[in-house]
């Protein structure tokens, strides 16, 4: 067998050695991902866990979109608020998710806020709902409202849009409301979309 020359590996040595031997902070890192907005079911289900650790009978009532970014995502929100209510305790308590820290007392992640009194029944006309009636998200709520709504959109094509979720007596399911505004009572235009179906229900001025 033929010998490979002392002189030939020596170099190959070293080349791998210098290799080894890279500091871990001279590799390349990818840079951190800005946080995305969510829908309003992610949001719920984020916060979903804690208010149950809060009372094992914790019932949603209402949840609604934050706005903090000039332009976010269709059918997503830097922000959500959620509204739980406990029978057996006659309280209330809100909880927030963000993706960011804001003004306001949002802190990024979920946030539990201080417990209210809670009568039952309805609150702000609103009525406690199971889990199980979201069965369609923000992302699709708006592409609904979106296809009626096209002569608004185009005259108004930078409006804020806010999302809320509700159970009111206006309609016999669950309903996700998509506000071109602010807040319903600041809004001249909303749509009425039901949340277990997807199908559009109604608009409003």
């Amino acid at each position: 067998m033929r010998k490979t020359p002392l002189l030939l590996v020596l170099p190959l040595l070293a080349v791998l050695s210098a290799c080894s031997d890279a500091p871990k902070s001279e590799q390349a890192k990818e840079p951190a991902k800005p946080p995305e907005p969510v829908t309003g079911r992610q949001a719920f289900q984020k916060m979903y866990p804690m208010a149950r650790s809060w009372v094992l009978d914790a019932a949603p009532l209402r949840l609604r979109s934050i706005r903090l970014s000039a332009k976010p995502e269709k059918g997503k929100a830097d922000a959500w608020e959620a509204i739980f209510v406990s029978q057996s305790l006659g309280k209330s308590k809100t909880f927030t998710y963000s993706i960011v820290e804001a003004e306001g007392n949002l802190h990024q992640g979920v946030f539990a806020g201080l417990e209210e009194g809670y009568s039952g029944g309805s609150q702000g006309g609103a009525f406690p709902f199971p889990i199980a009636a979201i069965k369609t998200d923000t992302d699709q709520a708006y592409d609904v409202a979106a296809e009626k709504s096209a002569d608004y959109i185009k005259k108004n094509p930078d409006k804020p849009i806010t999302y809320l979720l509700e159970q009111t007596r206006r309609f016999p399911d669950l309903t996700w409301r998509v506000v071109w505004g602010d807040s319903v009572s600041s809004s001249d235009y909303s749509i009425f979309v039901d949340a277990s179906t997807g199908k559009y229900l109604e608009r409003a001025h």
